[in-house]
């Protein structure tokens, strides 16, 4: 088996790849096709202060891994990236078991689909700075 995956190793990472693409995108038209109660305002105010969220908590996490772990780099950087990571993968399915038939559904999953793209946009703005 181990061989297999490995010989098939690109193929599972596309096969990952487009089942979360399939699931942010069953989430995104469940939540526009039942309507959402939620203006245009309310939800850009959501992703402006999801963006300040991340932002705070990953200064906090990295503060703190500094006090902690002063002479660790690698921690540090760990930390930094991973410290507030939340999935796409992990959430929906979550909040689909929770929340299974409520019409909110779509909204409640609003805020974990802005935050994971967030997430890779920071990181990847930040890395080159933290690469030095």
């Amino acid at each position: 088996v181990r061989a297999f995956v490995a010989a098939h190793k690109p193929a599972f990472k596309l096969a990952q790849e487009l089942a979360l693409i399939f699931i942010v995108y069953t989430v995104f038209c469940r939540t526009f096709e039942a309507g959402t109660e939620a203006p245009a305002q309310d939800i850009v105010i959501m992703v402006a202060l999801q963006g300040v969220l991340l932002v705070a908590f990953k200064a906090v996490v990295w503060v703190l891994l500094g006090l902690l772990f002063p002479f660790s780099p690698r921690l540090l950087f760990t930390g930094f990236f991973f410290g507030v990571h939340k999935t796409v993968a992990m959430g929906v399915p979550l909040l689909h078991a929770v929340y299974e038939g409520n019409p909110l559904l779509g909204m409640y999953a609003v805020p974990l689909l802005v935050w994971h793209p967030m997430q890779l946009l920071l990181g990847s703005a930040a890395a080159p700075a933290l690469r030095r």
